[in-house]
């Protein structure tokens, strides 16, 4: 047994979430830590509302209200919509509780101690009609190294190289379109190149370990051949406080610190609330516990280097040495797990251009477990991968319904119309001992490629033995055995079918959370295969506001093995468990994106 940190992206509040960005981080990581924790490991998901920055006020100024209403806001929407996927948080929490302000500036101050934060002074950009700093994401222009007209202020994500705002050619803001002024200022900055050699040696084990996506290790080193200090506090007043500039109150700390923070914030956030304050650490401490970060590809540079960078100086492991803080010395990750894009009728993602569906837009006309499936089926893993909505009706139409739900719903009703109860098998001929043997193997072949993030050709092995099952049905004929002679045949094939409808059930149960529970009672059992998360108001532990976190009790588990179905278990004749989807929900919902 393991003990695996299951560190998940921290969605931005500044709106609801939409579903590219579930597509990164929320049902990727909620399947690998529901088979992980099935495989007998210990494993905390942790993560939480995004809430500081410069985004969030320039949305809380367009609406009139203070920036904290607008976070409480969009938090508690985005919990609402991650409790309705089915995402198994440990604990989702927020950046914006006195915990995190504590475990940030701790962090910080050690950082600072250790000799890895410069101050420096730069040039800010700043808008000249309201005066407010700008920060980098907010400013366009075009790329000095490729001439991408598109490239942010701190990185072009044509040529991926990481920039400055003042090394943008005919620079803009993203919020009015002006041109910034850029004025003097001083800030802390991350001594990256002293930190440099300390994370190209863990970059190449990294690589050597031949974990790492292809992608995600590439880009991580191509980052190492631009490395320079990079800012990690900004003119703004909306943020945390940095220790030692008590007297500069508009001087805050930047989210590259502040937001990758939050995993360990709230790792102790967690322990705390269970009434085992230094639970944490077996997670943070202890070199052989395992950390996986899963995320889009835009936020791959927070993760596989300003992180690790930030951790590296906390450690005191960077070439100016130093001591651990009292957190004492943490792990870095084991691996980052970036998703590409998730494109929406074969164009980016835009709520400006409504080119885009809201997570609770789908969870209010479709099951979570049809989005769970497009996701896990045809979600952006290595490559960019495109939603639509003809193919979202067709696979739950043709894959779910026609294929999963079929074998499920026939295998039930034959028990029920026969026999009542799962009957006692006789004895098995070669072509029952073939399926089963299969569907045994399963669990072996699916978990791997869970293990190793490959939960596309996961979910598309246990698709491949569902139709091996629907092909046993066929072959064996049971709707025609009849005759008393035939009934213990008849008993034998259906036995057979509902152990494999159960084994099946408890792989798909890390893919289909709602939907597996619910084939669990169809076929006899409590319902209770895959165990939800709730949503909880909490008080601030440090006697901030009330806010939501998501949380739960997944200790009671099914093992990710076979578990022998019981005879004399009572079977109903079942209701259909998917919906199946009217081929014109496509004209509808492209009329709602006016893409008719």
């Amino acid at each position: 047994m393991s003990r695996v940190l299951s560190a998940v992206a921290w969605p931005y509040a500044n709106g609801p979430r939409h579903i590219g960005h579930v597509a990164g981080f929320g049902v990727p990581s909620d399947v690998f830590s529901r088979y992980m924790r099935m495989a007998g490991h210990d494993v905390l998901m942790v993560s939480g509302t995004d809430e500081h920055g410069t985004p969030i006020l320039v949305a809380a100024d367009q609406e009139g209200i203070e920036p904290q209403v607008l976070a409480d806001r969009n938090n508690r929407i985005i919990v609402e919509d991650l409790v309705a996927l089915g995402l198994s948080y440990d604990l989702f929490t927020r950046t914006t509780t006195r915990n995190h302000y504590a475990v940030v500036q701790s962090m910080f101050e050690t950082v600072r101690d250790n000799g890895y934060m410069l101050v420096e002074t730069t040039s800010g950009a700043v808008s000249p009609t309201t005066g407010r700093t700008l920060p980098d994401r907010y400013i366009e222009g075009t790329c000095p190294h490729c001439s991408y007209d598109g490239a942010r202020g701190d990185q072009c994500d044509n040529c991926g190289n990481q920039l400055d705002p003042t090394e943008l050619i005919n620079p803009r803001s993203k919020i009015n379109g002006e041109t910034p002024d850029f004025v003097e200022t001083d800030h802390y900055f991350l001594d990256l190149p002293a930190l440099a050699k300390e994370l190209g040696r863990w970059l190449d084990n990294r690589e050597k370990s031949g974990l790492w996506r292809t992608n995600v290790i590439k880009f991580s080193q191509h980052l190492l051949e631009d490395v320079r200090p990079r800012a990690m506090t900004r003119d703004i007043d909306w943020g945390i406080p940095v220790p030692g500039w008590e007297d500069k109150p508009n001087k805050r700390l930047y989210v590259w610190f502040d937001a990758v923070v939050g995993y360990l914030s709230a790792s102790i956030e967690w322990a705390r609330r269970i009434g085992d304050p230094e639970r944490w650490r077996d997670w943070w401490n202890d070199p052989e516990a395992l950390s996986y970060y899963f995320m889009g590809k835009d936020n791959i540079v927070f993760h596989s280097q300003i992180w690790p960078a930030e951790l590296l100086g906390y450690n005191g492991e960077g070439d100016k040495g130093g001591e651990p803080g009292s957190y004492g010395k943490l792990n870095l990750p084991t691996q980052v797990v970036a998703s590409e894009f998730l494109t929406m009728e074969g164009r980016k993602f835009s709520s400006s251009r409504k080119i885009t569906i809201f997570v609770r837009d789908v969870l209010s006309r479709y099951q979570p477990d049809a989005l769970r499936y497009f996701i896990s089926i045809a979600g952006p893993e290595t490559s960019d991968s495109d939603f639509t909505w003809a193919e979202f009706v067709r696979r739950n139409n043709s894959e779910l319904v026609a294929g999963w739900g079929n074998l499920v719903n026939r295998t039930a009703a034959m028990i029920a119309k026969n026999f009542g109860e799962i009957p006692e098998p006789g004895q098995l001929e070669d072509i029952d001992n073939e399926l089963l043997a299969e569907v045994r193997k399963g669990f072996e072949t699916v978990g791997g490629a869970i293990e190793n993030h490959h939960q596309r050709s996961a979910l598309a092995e246990v698709m491949r033995i569902i139709g091996e099952a629907n092909a046993y049905v066929s072959r064996t004929e049971p709707f025609k055995l009849k005759a008393p002679e035939e009934r213990e045949r008849l008993a034998t094939i259906l036995h057979t079918l509902i152990q494999s409808v159960s084994d099946i059930n408890t792989m798909m149960s890390v893919f289909l959370p709602h939907s597996s529970n619910a084939i669990d009672k169809v076929i006899g059992g409590p319902g209770d295969i895959a165990p939800m998360p709730r949503m909880e108001e909490a008080e601030d532990l440090d006697g901030g506001g009330a806010y939501p976190i998501i949380t739960g009790d997944y200790s009671n588990l099914r093992p990710w093995e076979s578990v022998p179905v019981t005879v004399g278990t009572p079977i109903s004749k079942p209701k259909p468990v998917f919906v199946k989807l009217d081929p014109e929900v496509v004209d509808e919902e492209l009329a709602r994106l006016d893409l008719q």
